[in-house]
């Protein structure tokens, strides 16, 4: 049992000096137990490369089963858990979201957790990629995205289906007639994508009509589409919950206005993610419930602004 808990620290930092610091032990001991795990399962495990160490092979089969099996452990070898209370609960979740979701959905989400749970911390992690790894590791224990990009052994739960719009400034060209493909493409436009892509679905649909849109500019994220749209004649492509406002939220004159794609594009399926170890944690089953919760509240009692042709 001692070498299965030294080896998910040793896979997991990925060094034998890190791993110690995480059990408490010195490094000299940690070595000593690496070379036990070598004799054990007949495999190097850590190799060196440059300065540091690397997985072998067969190290990166057995992380996730030994993290599972750590897990399972220290759950059969605890004591039974009183009853959550969700009111009393000083915890630290760490949840990871794109930026498009965080404009619209951060303060919902952090007053319906600060209400039930004053003691609980919320802290969000930037989203540079779809990699599945804090999740399995254990830096991230939400996630909120794309479910289908996710690893396989991941958990999801649905959370919303958000439709891809356009947005434009008030007084915008555009809104003076109806919105035809011809009309849309003849436009410039502001893309989002966190690599830098040029292309995607909306172009692939123009691509079949024998058309084109001209893109001046490829930012980031959403937030950053939807300012440039603002004080520009750009067109921005986002999810229609970027425009979303509830009605204690006052119109500015300066919001943008959605309006639909004149052409057929796939809806976005939003969902929570997590590992399966936390399926059963009483505190963790509770943010996934308030997080589904706040954010469908939110959706349910929020309007669009959008050109009605």
């Amino acid at each position: 049992m001692n070498l299965l808990v030294a080896l998910d620290a040793l896979l997991a930092e990925g060094s034998v000096t890190g791993a110690a610091k995480r059990l408490g032990l010195s490094s000299s001991a940690m070595s000593r137990t690496l070379t036990r795990l070598r004799a054990a399962t007949g495999d190097p495990l850590l190799v060196r490369a440059g300065r540091g160490l690397v997985p072998t092979p067969h190290a990166r089969e057995l992380r996730d089963t030994v993290r599972r099996l750590t897990h399972e452990a220290r759950t059969v070898l605890s004591p039974p858990a009183a009853a959550l209370d969700i009111a009393a609960l000083e915890q630290t979740f760490t949840l990871r979201a794109g930026e498009g979701f965080l404009a619209r959905f951060l303060p919902p989400l952090v007053r319906a957790i600060r209400e039930a749970a004053p003691g609980v911390r919320l802290c969000f992690a930037p989203k540079p990629s779809k990699d599945a790894r804090p999740l399995r590791e254990g830096p991230v224990d939400l996630d909120i995205g794309v479910a289908g990009d996710s690893g396989p052994e991941l958990r999801s739960r649905f959370l919303f289906r958000d439709k891809v719009i356009g947005a434009v400034r008030p007084g915008h060209p555009l809104l003076t007639g109806p919105i035809t493909p011809q009309r849309y493409a003849s436009c410039d436009h502001v893309v989002a994508s966190r690599r830098g892509a040029r292309s995607g679905p909306v172009d692939e649909a123009l691509r079949v009509l024998g058309l084109t849109r001209n893109i001046a500019a490829i930012v980031p994220g959403f937030p950053d589409a939807m300012r440039l749209a603002r004080s520009s004649d750009l067109v921005a492509l986002v999810p229609s919950s970027c425009l979303i406002r509830t009605a204690d939220e006052p119109e500015r004159p300066d919001d943008l206005i959605g309006f639909a794609l004149p052409l057929n594009t796939p809806d976005v399926v939003v969902s929570l993610m997590w590992h399966p170890r936390l399926d059963a944690d009483p505190a963790h089953r509770w943010l996934r419930d308030t997080v589904q919760a706040a954010c469908l509240n939110h959706m349910r009692h929020a309007g669009t602004r959008m050109h009605v042709a």
